[in-house]
């Protein structure tokens, strides 16, 4: 699968999540403070909610039901109760499009 579009760049609101589906797989694209664009799986490890509801601070999303928080940059699980971490995808940004490979997730 190729990079799909799934919002302009100007349609993220800074510190916000936005919750996008590719196929079947549900990602969260965030804004950051230092106006970098992420991708992360949308599915909290420790349940099955979604994590674009959540809360956004500096590089982490925060599950709106159970607290946990996830790094933006590596999808790391920050705090108990999850301990798994999301999948992280790799973001295109080509003038204001945002392209997403739902196929293709950063390795650390």
């Amino acid at each position: 699968m190729s990079a799909t579009r799934v919002c302009a760049l100007s349609e993220l609101e800074q510190d916000t999540a936005r919750r996008v589906v590719i196929g079947d797989v549900p990602i969260a694209v965030v804004l950051d403070s230092a106006g970098e664009v992420h991708a992360i799986g949308d599915t909290c490890t420790h349940g099955a909610i979604s994590l674009s509801e959540g809360f956004v601070e500096d590089d982490t999303l925060e599950c709106w039901a159970h607290g946990s928080r996830f790094s933006l940059r590596t999808g790391a699980a920050l705090n108990l109760p999850a301990y798994e971490p999301v999948p992280v995808y790799v973001v295109q940004i080509e003038g204001d499009d945002v392209l997403i490979d739902p196929t293709v997730t950063k390795e650390f």
